[in-house]
Order: C-alpha cells, then sequence, then structure tokens
C-alpha cells in the first residue's frame, strides 16, 4: 500500500515496554509523524484514563479508540459511546463473588470500581511470586490497578459502564470463567475478548476496535486500505481484519503474527514500534 493515510496502535505489549512506558524515542516519533499529516490514534483495551499516565510529558495523538472499541475520541470530542446494559453490570458481579473472580469495572469515564467486599479476591489473584505464564506487563498494570487506580465502593451503582477486565494468576480459572460466561450469554446481550490466556474482558455486543476505528474513519472520510494497525495480541483480531496494512510485534503469539502482512524487527521492550515506523516513514 502507498504510506497510510491514518495509524492505530494498540498499547500493551505493543506502544509500551515491560515497564508499561511509552519510550521517549517512541513518543518524538509520533511527533514527526504528525507532523507529515498521517493521523496517529491509540486503539486500545484500556480505559482513556488508563493511557496518558504511561507516557512521556507532552505526549500527545489524534484520537483514542478505548475499552476495546467501546468509547472513541477525536481529540477530545467524543465520537461514540457503548455501555453495557446494567443487568448484566450486575449479573457478571454476582457471579464474579460466587466464583471468587477478580474483576475490574470501567466506567466511561473515571477510574475502574470494585466492591469493597471483593477485595479479598483481588489480592489472592496477586500474590507473590508472579506465576511465569502471566506476563510481566499484565502483572505489573494489576499491581499498579490495585495499589493505585482503582475506586472501592460499597455498590456498584446504575450507571454507564463500558466493560469489565477479569484476570486471574490460573488460565485454567479463566478458561472455567469463559464457560460460565458463554452460559450467561446465552440470555444477556455483551461480547468476550481476552488479551493473553490470563484474562477476559465483557464488553457491549458486536462492537470491537473495528468497529470503533470504522467510525473514526467515516468521520474523517478515510476508507480502510488507507490505515495501518499494529497490535499484538488477539483482542487486536478484528482491527487487523480491517486494516489496509497489518503489522505484529516481535514478541506476539505466532497466532497474532499469523494474522498480519508484517512483524516487526524488535519487540516492545526494544522499542519496537520506533523502529518499524521510522523505517517506514523516515528510511524509505
Amino acid at each position: 500500500m502507498k504510506e497510510p493515510k491514518a495509524i492505530f496502535l494498540d498499547m500493551d505489549g505493543t506502544l509500551l515496554n515491560s515497564h508499561n512506558r511509552v519510550s521517549e524515542n517512541t513518543k518524538g516519533l509520533i511527533d514527526r509523524i504528525r507532523e507529515k499529516g498521517i493521523y496517529v490514534f491509540i486503539a486500545t483495551g484500556r480505559g482513556k484514563d488508563e493511557i496518558y499516565p504511561t507516557a512521556p510529558v507532552g505526549f500527545e495523538v489524534d484520537g483514542v479508540i478505548s475499552s476495546n472499541g467501546m468509547t472513541g475520541y477525536l481529540g477530545e470530542k467524543k465520537l461514540f459511546e457503548y455501555t453495557l446494559p446494567f443487568t448484566v453490570v450486575e449479573k457478571v458481579v454476582e457471579l464474579a463473588r460466587e466464583n471468587q473472580i477478580y474483576y475490574e469495572l470501567f466506567p466511561t469515564s473515571g477510574p475502574q470500581q470494585v466492591e469493597r467486599q471483593d477485595r479479598t479476591n483481588l489480592l489472592k489473584e496477586l500474590k507473590e511470586p508472579k506465576p511465569d505464564v502471566v506476563g510481566i506487563n499484565e502483572w505489573r498494570e494489576r499491581k499498579e490497578a490495585l495499589e493505585t487506580h482503582i475506586r472501592w465502593v460499597d455498590q456498584i451503582e446504575a450507571g454507564n459502564y463500558s466493560k469489565f477486565y477479569c484476570f486471574s494468576r490460573k488460565p485454567e480459572k479463566i478458561r472455567n470463567w469463559q464457560s460460565i460466561l458463554e452460559e450467561l450469554n446465552q440470555d444477556l446481550p455483551f461480547s468476550m475478548s481476552s488479551s493473553t490466556i490470563n484474562n477476559i474482558e465483557i464488553m457491549v455486543a458486536d462492537k470491537n476496535k473495528a468497529t470503533g476505528i470504522q467510525h473514526v474513519l467515516d468521520h474523517l472520510k478515510l476508507t480502510a486500505d488507507q490505515i495501518m494497525a499494529i497490535g499484538d495480541s488477539f483482542n487486536d483480531e478484528s482491527m487487523f481484519k480491517l486494516a489496509g496494512r497489518t503489522v505484529a510485534m516481535k514478541n506476539a503469539p505466532a497466532e497474532v503474527q499469523a494474522m498480519t502482512d508484517e512483524v516487526t524487527k524488535y519487540t516492545n521492550d526494544e522499542e519496537g514500534v520506533y523502529h518499524y515506523l521510522t523505517s517506514v516513514f523516515f528510511q524509505g
């Protein structure tokens, strides 16, 4: 394809290193790409409020698709927002408690929420040492959430919520939880996605990163074949199917790499996005 008109970047395992930070080099490169008139967007499973604290001062993009396509912004203008039916929220919290599942509930704005009575379940899942099957990014992100990000509430109140994030140190526990959710899904509308074997996210039915990106494209009057998407995990599959040029990170699982046109030469800990985009836009 010709030089893309817009780039959509995943965060965890892609833009972010193992310390969940965007490098100064990558920040500077994004500035240079935007100066060329090319749009740069974040497309992440994170909530919007979780994005900018990971980046250097002055980090800017043209917009954000957060919570796996549940909310979208062009600059500070909200383009769209999807919310879970509160019947789904109530039932998932109830079942999570019964099955001692770690969960975080994300409002459309503000910090994620957990009921105080479920705190013990979260603490159990994050007991040291870290299991080998859990990626360091995910482990550190959950630690940070527990220490500083989560808003502990007596009861989840009716409101606008975009997704649940569920986690376990044991993949088999997540698989069992998925089976429970699949049974619930027969009666209530929602969708599910996983970025690792240790998590599952519960979102609005039939919405994902690709539907969010399409909203942005419609607004900017661009077509899918004019964009590039870079990611590393299974929740990036929908945007890989949409984008005209697709790139997986070197650190992505082999199954994810097989979904894309290209694979970066370097991992997220080696500034893979920085090196790849430099080669595309400034060494061609």
